[in-house]
């Protein structure tokens, strides 16, 4: 499968240090520069804001998803290639996927997180089989990177599923095992998971 988009979740807000700003930057730039388009919640502040403004100033496509009664609160970002508005967050994450080849997930917050692994989750459960990556930008992820570590050794995730999700500290090294992962999930349940 080819990548020609790929679906960034990240924070609303810049967060607490300028290495954010930076990646988020980096990234919407790098991607550009590759062809490759953008898909991300449509909003124009925090790190989406900072992600698609870097996208288009190189040339590339940004394509915000945004549900309506987030509009005005994440303000919606109207300097687009497209903006989409939607009904609910349930249809904003649909769309997105729909949208996106694969997906990154910036530093963010609960809503980073939650989006992130239900494309995780969607890959695992086969409904789809695209590549997911976490920029881990100043270690922001190694905590989490552990938690799924010990749900490997402690039984509650399979190796095979712990490998779909792939890390690195810089974007380069990222979108090369984006582009090199082929996500195969392993959907054995044991009897006693029923």
């Amino acid at each position: 499968m080819s990548i020609r988009r790929i679906c960034v979740f990240c924070g609303s807000s810049v967060g607490s240090r300028p290495v954010y700003v930076a990646a988020a930057r980096e990234l919407g730039r790098t991607l550009a520069e590759r062809g490759l388009g953008v898909v991300f919640g449509g909003g124009k502040v925090g790190l989406m804001g900072v992600l698609a403004d870097a996208a288009l100033a190189a040339g590339g496509e940004a394509i915000g998803v945004i549900p309506e009664a987030l509009v005005a609160r994440e303000i919606a970002h109207n300097g687009l290639t497209e903006l989409r508005v939607v009904h609910s967050m349930h249809e904003r994450k649909t769309l997105m996927a729909d949208l996106a080849d694969a997906f990154i997930a910036l530093p963010g917050g609960y809503g980073t997180f939650e989006e992130f692994f239900e494309a995780v989750t969607w890959t695992q459960l086969g409904i789809h089989s695209k590549p997911c990556g976490l920029l881990n930008v100043d270690g922001y992820y190694d905590a989490l990177l552990a938690l799924l570590d010990r749900a490997v050794s402690d039984g509650f995730i399979r190796e095979a599923n712990r490998a779909l999700i792939v890390a690195a500290s810089d974007v380069q090294t990222l979108l090369e095992k984006l582009e090199t992962v082929r996500p195969t999930a392993e959907l054995r349940i044991d009897k006693a998971e029923r």
